[in-house]
Parts: C-alpha cells; structure tokens; sequence
C-alpha cells in the first residue's frame, strides 16, 4: 500500500468505523448493557417509590431534627438508640426496590457451605439460591447477545459461560467463609486464585474460552460503577480531597513511568504505563481503563492486577496498624489510606478498621480519584498515539485514532455519574432512590461481572508466559518504588490539606 493509500484509509475510516463500533465494539456493548441495566433498575425503583414520598422525607426531616436536639440535650442513650431505629426504619422503607428479592451474591458460612445459598437475612431460606440464580440467567442473556452482536457463537458462549459463573461461584464461596471474611481477603482474590490454579495445572479448557472475557464483564460493571460515584458525594470533603486524589495521582503517575523507562529500562511501555496506572489511580479499574488504551498484552495486564491485589491485601490490613502506631487522627488516617490503598472496597475496609470518620473521609477521596479512571485513559490514549506508536508507513498515525482508541466504555462511567448525579439531586427523595437502585440491583450486578472477569483473568493468566515480564524483578521493582512515592506523597498532601489548610472546615463536615 503506498503512502497515500494509507493516509487516505485512515481518513475515510471514522465513518464506517465509528457506526461499525457502535453495533460491533466491544466498549460500546459494556456501554449499552450497563445502560440498559441502569435504566430498568432505577425505573423499577422510581415506579415503586410510594405516593406520600413528600409527606415521608417531611417526617424524617423533623424526626432528625428531634434526634440532634436529644443529642445536644444529653438524652438517655437508650432514647436516641429508639429514635435512631426509628429513623432507619422510615428512611428503609422511602424507596423499596422491587428487583432487589430477586438478586443476590452468596451470604457468609461458617461449617455448611449450602449456607451460602440458602441462608438470607428475613427470608424464606431460599432467596439467596434463586437470586444467585436470576443473576445467572440475566448475565448470560445480556452478555450473550452482546457476544452475538460482535460476531461469536451465542451457543458455544453460552456453555461456557455457565462454568465460568460455576468457577465465580466457588470464588464467592471461598470469600464468605466466616474466618476469611475476618482477615478481608475479598473475592477478587479467591477469583484470581481459582482461575490461576486451572490454567497453570490441567490448562484451560477450550470449552471454556468462548465465556473467558475479562474485559467485556469488568467494562460493564465499571459503567454501573459510574452511577455509584455520585458528584454530591465525591464533593463532600470539598477541595481538601480534590488536592489529595487529582494532584498527587498525576504527579506519581507520570514520575513512575519515566522511572521505568529511564531508570529501569523496561523494554515494554505498555507494561510500565498500565503497572504506573494501576498502582497510582484506583487499581483494577484503571489498568483495564489505561492497558485498553495502550493496548497492553492480556498478560501484562495479568501481571499489573495480580501485584495490585497482593499488595492491596497487605496494605488494608497493616496501613490501619501504622496509622494508630504513629498517633494520627482519623481524618488524616483516612485520607492517606484513600489516595493509595488501590480498591474502593478495601479502602472502605481498612476506613471502618479506624472508625467512623476515617471510613467517611477515605471513601471519599478515593471516590474523588475514581473520576480520573476516564482523564487517565483520555491521557494515555492521546500519548500512545502521539508519541509512542508510528504507522507501518513511519507516519504518526492521524488524530483520529485518539478517538478509536479512547476506551469508549469510560463515556459509560460518566455519563452515567453525571446522570444519577442529576437524577439525585433533582427528583424528590432523589438521592434514596438513587441509593436503593445501587444497593438491591446494580451493586449485586457489579460485584458478579467483577467476579467473572477475575476468574477470566486467572483462567487467561499462566505463569510461564508471565515469567519473561518479572524477568530481572523490575515490574515488581517499578510497583514497590511507585508505591513508596505514592504513600510518601499522599501523605505529604493529605497532612498538608487536612490537618493544616482546611482543618476546620473539615472537622466541621466529620462531625
């Protein structure tokens, strides 16, 4: 092809390319199944809400008024211990959602593993091994059109998945046991576990291929994320937090990939940029966000989230112990914790480890954080092509190409934030809507399409193949010195803008 052929491909293509993704992509299906799962959810909920919902939220607000005037009169504790229940049981029953009896992830065991499935708080004993199988059947339809859609057997997709959902199972299974769920090792960990332990020992079935899709189901579940990371929320701690999560990030991001690429010399760029992401931003979801964006090999994405796990892990667990060692308050505790421990979840762990207002405060930065999965994948998409990849002609490729790259499900990730966002802060009771729709639907949806796509990884992730990456220890090297920036940094910040610059008004909105 000469020259001008193939700079004339490239500028006719964003016609025919752009409406061939938005019924083929792969990015585009997470968009419209995570769209559609939304949207039916948060109408059940709208539909179902009663019809003195005003007169409702006018009852709670003067029966919370009453509590605080109890509170500042030093009431008997065992009087704002009735009120505080009657409160919980208004606001419960505010905007009740009728999906949430048929949806469910398997509940915590102690000495029979059937437990797990048939044990559910207030239920009929059932409830749990018919939700977990709703879950199955709403999974399989949704994912397998959209594997039709891009051009896959529906039949063969369809059998396989059902093992794949059996081996997320079993992860679950593993997770809810009543002493692991003591030490934190969440699911995730069991999923990557189970995955790994078939594919490094009899290998992966063939089979089974058809339904391992990591990217597609963590895609998805990362645009229903995006209705959880409301803008009310993640502006709750104002700008104290928007320093810690949108200025040290940046920073540790880029000075970690420029550590690997002239200290370290790792001689895979898109090795070093998805470790860089994965451990400065918010893990997982990152290093799918940014090796999509840099196309990164499935295995050195592997690699990336298997040392983001470990070290998630360690990190929840000894991070709460360091913080009451040294004597810091829970706010500053909580926002350190938030900018660099990598998973939403173990962030929250780790928070309750150290009390209410830690819990607060870290979930918030991180929430804040969380924003810049899209900014990073733009920024790294916009790099990747301007200055790293060339085109089999030696020319740059040409601008569009930025957006063919771009990881289109990240639009999915904020429009929906924006969306619920508005749809919480403008309907009446919006936000109880909101928060029903996440907690009895889209948050059982997630955690299942998270678990899926951990078994997928492990199931696509074998030890030899990742050997030629840890080759020398640099990756492991390039996380543990881009860590040790990160905790050094963040707290430097978190100190700086919590403890100093905004200290009363942050104590003001802990209180």
């Amino acid at each position: 092809m000469t020259e001008e052929k193939a700079d004339e491909t490239i500028q006719s293509a964003p016609t025919r390319s752009t409406w061939n993704e938005l019924r083929t992509s792969e990015d585009w299906w997470a968009v419209w199944i995570g769209g559609a799962i939304l949207a039916v959810a948060f109408l059940a909920v709208f539909f179902n809400r009663p019809a003195d919902l005003e007169e409702q939220l006018s009852e709670i607000e003067a029966q919370s008024q009453l509590l605080q005037q109890m509170q500042l009169d030093q009431a008997a504790s065992e009087a704002i211990e009735v009120k505080e229940d009657q409160l919980s049981k208004l606001r419960s029953g505010l905007a009740p959602n009728p999906l949430k009896p048929w949806l469910a992830k398997l509940q915590k065991w102690q000495d029979n593993p059937l437990d797990a499935f048939l044990v559910r708080g207030g239920g009929d004993g059932t409830g749990t091994l018919r939700g977990v199988f709703v879950v199955l059947i709403v999974s399989l339809v949704l994912f397998g059109i959209g594997t039709r859609a891009m051009g896959r057997s529906f039949d063969k997709f369809a059998a396989a998945f059902v093992c794949v959902f059996a081996l997320a199972s079993v992860a679950y299974l593993l997770a809810n046991h009543s002493v692991v769920k003591l030490y934190n090792l969440e699911y995730p960990l069991w999923a990557l576990l189970v995955g790994l332990l078939i594919s490094n020992t009899i290998g992966t079935p063939a089979f089974i291929k058809p339904a391992v899709q990591t990217e597609f189901y963590i895609k998805t579940g990362l645009v229903l994320l995006g209705a959880k990371i409301l803008l009310s929320r993640l502006l709750a701690l104002g700008t104290p937090g928007i320093f810690v999560a949108w200025v040290v990030t940046p920073i540790v991001l880029i000075a970690t990939y420029a550590f690997g690429q002239k200290v370290l010399r790792i001689s895979s760029k898109s090795l070093n940029m998805t470790i860089s992401a994965d451990m400065s931003v918010c893990g997982v979801s990152a290093a799918i966000a940014t090796a999509a964006a840099c196309k990164a090999k499935k295995e050195e994405l592997s690699l990336a989230i298997g040392m983001s796990l470990t070290f998630t892990v360690v990190m929840m667990t000894v991070m709460p112990a360091i913080i009451r060692f040294f004597g810091m308050s829970e706010v500053l505790g909580g926002a350190w914790m938030g900018g660099t421990i990598d998973a939403t979840g173990a962030v929250a762990a780790a928070g309750a480890f150290l009390g209410g207002e830690a819990e607060q405060v870290a979930i918030t930065v991180k929430m804040i954080q969380n924003i810049l999965i899209g900014v990073i994948a733009f920024g790294v998409a916009v790099y990747w092509v301007v200055a790293v990849e060339e085109t089999p002609t030696g020319r740059r490729p040409s601008a569009w190409e930025i957006w063919y790259r771009f990881p289109k499900f990240v639009l999915g990730f904020v429009a929906a934030s924006v969306a619920f966002s508005i749809l919480s802060t403008t309907l009446t009771g919006g936000q109880y809507l909101v928060d029903s729709m996440i907690k009895g639907t889209t948050d059982v949806l997630r955690g299942w399409f998270f678990c899926l796509a951990f078994v997928s990884i492990g199931l696509e992730t074998n030890f030899a193949e990742l050997a030629q990456h840890l080759k020398g220890g640099r990756p492991l090297l390039l996380y543990v010195c881009g860590q040790t920036l990160n905790l050094g940094l963040t707290l430097l910040m978190a100190w700086l803008m919590f403890e100093v610059v905004f200290r009363d008004a942050v104590q003001e909105l802990v209180r």
